[in-house]
């Protein structure tokens, strides 16, 4: 980051000022400054933001994270020192549903937020008051198994992309046309040695996708199990095989927007490679335990019997409460394209729903 978030002035006439200067800014320099930009300033979250998440559709979802972390805990001895750690808490509407869970089973954990955005930590800490903030995942406890959790958290990072031209792979920027609107262009610095040997020979025109940001809150997710114990649920929309082409895109006001016409009004996003991040998993010597599809895990963590008995305790409400389960679950909703992936410490069990 330059820090060029910080400005007053709107961020698409700071971008064409620095493009004008010194030619095209790289796509990920764009996303990221125009997420912090994004960020920085408002509640994103709800039907008066721009997107809504699993923990505000239903308390289901954040009822069954609490549900399969107090079953980790259980099984793997109840430690007394234990550490709930959100990534990206957004109103800590999950984490309020997850902690109220585990507290029926005797798992009270010291909670901790990992959060950039100094507008959403009030609503946070008022949803959760306990909740220690951290500005990144440095100053967390360095004592005592963690169990981490990060609901539509990766999807947010920058993004590099690499395209195949005629010329060989070079980076994906953005630059200027003739009437100064944004537009992808490809770079002039020659990159064939960032793309897999394997990869190398694809058509002109290919499209690769990573994700540097991703990568490393795995890897350091990973890594913090490894010397403290505990596990981890990473939840985002992505894939979870290799693929080509670019997944950008932009949201406003819940609709979808072209990410190039308003940096820092608009959430920018990517789908997350749960492949690529696996990989990450394994090479630091941890438990994959798995990335399914988020209606299976939930299917199998029986958000159907929880729908069924809230339904009973407020049938004025059973409606709703279906029309939320199958939001989360079915194939054309969220149930798909949403990926859940596990992460354990070697010597903790494996986890339900995997």
């Amino acid at each position: 980051m330059t820090g060029i978030e910080d400005s007053r002035d709107p961020l698409d006439a700071i971008f064409r000022r620095l493009i004008a200067n010194y030619g095209p800014i790289t796509l990920m320099h764009y996303m990221g400054e125009s997420n912090a930009r994004y960020y920085s300033g408002k509640d994103p979250l709800g039907s008066a933001g721009d997107f809504i998440t699993a923990p505000e559709i239903s308390q289901m979802f954040g009822e069954l994270i609490g549900l399969w972390l107090a079953d980790m805990w259980i099984r793997a001895g109840r430690s007394e020192q234990v550490h709930y750690v959100e990534l990206g808490p957004g109103r800590g509407t999950l984490a309020r549903d997850a902690l109220r869970a585990m507290k029926k089973y005797g798992l009270e954990p010291k909670v901790h937020f990992v959060e950039s955005s100094a507008a959403l930590k009030d609503i946070q800490l008022a949803a959760v008051s306990q909740a220690q903030w951290h500005h990144d995942m440095s100053t967390l406890p360095t004592r005592g198994p963690l169990l981490i959790v990060g609901n539509e958290f990766l999807d947010a990072l920058p993004i590099r992309q690499l395209v195949k031209t005629a010329q060989g792979w070079r980076e994906r920027m953005v630059g200027l046309d003739a009437d100064e609107h944004f537009i992808p262009v490809a770079g002039d610095k020659p990159m064939d040695a960032a793309i897999p040997e394997a990869r190398r020979e694809a058509e002109d025109g290919t499209l690769i996708e990573t994700c540097p940001g991703a990568s490393s809150i795995v890897y350091e997710v990973s890594g913090r199990l490894l010397a403290q114990g505990g596990a981890a649920l990473l939840i985002d929309y992505g894939y979870d095989e290799p693929r080509t082409g670019s997944t950008l895109q932009a949201l406003r006001e819940h609709k979808m927007v072209d990410p190039f016409t308003m940096p820092g009004e608009a959430d920018l996003t990517a789908h997350v490679d749960f492949a690529a991040m696996a990989n990450v998993v394994r090479s630091r010597g941890v438990r994959h335990l798995g990335t399914v599809t988020q209606g299976h895990w939930l299917r199998a963590l029986g958000i159907e019997a929880r729908a069924q008995s809230l339904a009973k305790v407020a049938p004025q409400h059973a409606e709703a409460i279906q029309s939320a389960m199958h939001r989360l679950v079915a194939e054309d909703q969220m149930g798909t394209l949403f990926k859940v992936m596990g992460i354990g410490a070697p010597e903790w069990p494996l986890g339900a729903g995997f």
